[in-house]
């Protein structure tokens, strides 16, 4: 049976799915609801106290053990299958499904974060797409707040559907401060509160929402 959650993914990587993931799980928690957080594989991962692992972990409240919320870890900041052969491993593909299954008491809402965009590898023959839609969870896409967010979410909303796959959210997330006056359109800001407005617009009633830089709570609707 399909646990009720999200599957994080992303336009691309460095788009802001963790901190996405993170308020995401933070909110939910604080709302009184049992949250669990899963990456299914982490590349570039050193448990140091600031990873993106432990920020997951620490979001939910610390249930279970970051070996749970990330059961494959890999020093490496390449792709996945590639960062496991540098340590002479291979992605266990079954364990980025089967990863899941500890959470299935441990919580009543699972925030699960892919690895890169929606068609980036996460084994030597599973996508994304690929554990998104076994896992039987509906998806959250992540865009960053640049210039060219219309078009790079847009197409992934209709990439996702085409796929099958239920898109129940878009987050723009500030991977870094907007400069200017969000009143004028050739600004940072003002490109963003356009981009955004318009990604309503053609996406509604999709919940289109907005995670400002450093912060911690998601402005607009919270996918469920």
């Amino acid at each position: 049976m399909a646990m009720q959650g999200v599957f994080i993914t992303g336009t691309d990587t460095d788009v802001g799915k963790t901190a996405v993931a993170v308020a995401i799980a933070a909110q939910w928690r604080a709302a009184g609801r049992r949250v669990g957080v899963y990456k299914p594989v982490a590349s570039g991962a050193v448990l140091d106290g600031g990873s993106d692992i432990e920020r997951l972990w620490e979001a939910a409240g610390r249930p279970l053990s970051p070996a749970a919320v990330c059961p494959q870890a890999f020093v490496a900041p390449i792709a996945p299958a590639q960062a496991a052969a540098a340590e002479g491993k291979r992605v266990d593909e079954n364990l980025l499904r089967a990863g899941i299954e500890p959470w299935r008491d441990a919580c009543d809402f699972l925030v699960v974060e892919g690895a890169g965009g929606l068609f980036s590898p996460l084994g030597e023959s599973s996508l994304n797409v690929d554990v998104a839609r076994d896992l039987g969870l509906p998806l959250v896409i992540v865009d960053a707040a640049r210039l060219g967010m219309i078009g790079r979410t847009l197409a992934m909303v209709r990439a996702a559907r085409a796929e099958g796959i239920d898109v129940v959210g878009v987050v723009i997330s500030h991977v870094e401060p907007l400069s200017g006056s969000a009143d004028d359109p050739k600004t940072a800001a003002g490109i963003v509160r356009d981009g955004i407005a318009e990604l309503q617009h053609r996406l509604a009633p999709l919940p289109v929402a907005e995670l400002a830089h450093g912060a911690t709570r998601i402005v607009g609707e919270l996918p469920r």
